[in-house]
């Protein structure tokens, strides 16, 4: 029997964490996670896991090792930008633009849309100088910088280079299912216009263990050392200075990605990873729901994880006051306590872990 071409549905996916505010629960999350280990079996699963899904941003380290297999001559926080959703901050601008200097390119080969930077400093510096919009401030600039370097490098057309049918982009799909073990179920298109494959988030979590199993490993093909070990040498460049990912990164030497759409990857420099797909594509529970997952897996320690968790997740507010735990674990949590014991237990109100953290704040 075919797959259904669409994501999980409603009805097969499992309560990840629910908001409270003032002793309501106001919102209910669900989607579905997974954690495989070191050896690649699946150890824990919620919901549908090997559902559909477009893995959107957290695409990118597979991108941009294509990239470099294809010529691209990516090194240090070049290869982390390349494979980061950052922020437009001028540090980020600048070394896309570096990039695409070295190619003997400018930012108008670029083909991802132009957005103003999430980075407030580089916003205002934009509107001081009346600028608009760029595409280097884009979020994926950095991997098409890679891209199109790729291409410069290959002397592939780079006018073409998001067409699925350009060379450069069928070596993508070809690294994707390489790492994934998934054959694309079909190919659309991401925000930044790169063709976009359809796979498993229990494939995206087996890629992303090998990605980990890389970090800092000679042991390993060079291109994936190479990648894992620059996302989490250069932090900043995978998401922004105090961005979700990067702190993640910065507090447990482990590999976070995000994608559109509530979608998040987590993996450890033994091999281990998770993956998180929330259905209602909020990113709000996925790094609680990752974190939580692959310390109750034994493979990230507890009081480390709290410590991250207190730095990204915030209390409800009302009136400026804190009037709720920001964000707790869901029913699919209370559920697999019967069967994990008291793995979970230390993250089982990790939204009263923020508010405290919130409150010392």
């Amino acid at each position: 029997m075919s797959q259904p071409l669409e994501t999980v549905e409603s009805a097969a996916a499992a309560e990840l964490a629910v908001v409270t505010r003032s002793g309501f629960v106001e919102s209910r999350h669900v989607g579905s996670a997974v954690v495989v280990e070191p050896d690649g079996a699946v150890s824990r699963r919620l919901g549908d896991p090997d559902a559909l899904l477009f893995p959107r941003s957290t695409l990118k380290p597979f991108q941009a090792i294509a990239a470099m297999k294809a010529g691209a001559p990516l090194v240090g926080a070049q290869v982390a930008i390349a494979a980061g959703s950052h922020t437009g901050s001028l540090e980020h601008m600048r070394t896309a633009a570096g990039m695409l200097a070295a190619a003997g390119l400018s930012p108008k080969d670029l083909r991802c849309p132009p957005a103003w930077p999430k980075d407030e400093d580089a916003r205002d510096r934009l509107r001081e100088r009346g600028e608009g919009k760029q595409a280097l401030a884009m979020n994926c600039s950095g991997k098409h910088a890679a891209f199109l370097w790729a291409c410069a490098v290959r002397g592939w057309d780079t006018a073409s280079y998001l067409d699925p049918d350009h060379p450069l982009q069928r070596l993508v799909l070809e690294t994707v299912q390489e790492f994934t073990g998934d054959a694309p179920a079909l190919v659309g298109v991401d925000g930044c216009g790169a063709p976009l494959p359809a796979i498993t988030l229990t494939g995206l979590a087996r890629g992303y263990a090998r990605l980990g199993a890389a970090i800092r490993n000679i042991g390993e093909d060079a291109r994936t050392a190479t990648l894992a070990t620059a996302m989490v040498d250069y932090p900043e460049m995978v998401q922004g200075h105090g961005e979700p990912n990067t702190v993640v990164i910065e507090g447990l030497d482990v590999i976070a990605k995000l994608g559109a759409e509530g979608v998040l990857c987590v993996a450890t420099p033994q091999g281990a990873a998770a993956a998180v797909k929330v259905l209602d594509g909020s990113s709000r529970p996925a790094t609680l729901t990752a974190l939580t997952l692959l310390a109750g897996a034994g493979h990230l320690p507890g009081a480390a994880v709290e410590a991250v968790l207190g730095k990204i997740l915030h209390p409800i507010t009302g009136g400026g006051e804190p009037v709720g735990a920001m964000i707790r674990l869901g029913a699919a949590f209370d559920d697999a306590e019967q069967g994990s014991g008291d793995a979970d237990q230390g993250f089982a109100d990790a939204g009263q872990a923020a508010d405290d953290a919130g409150q010392e704040a």
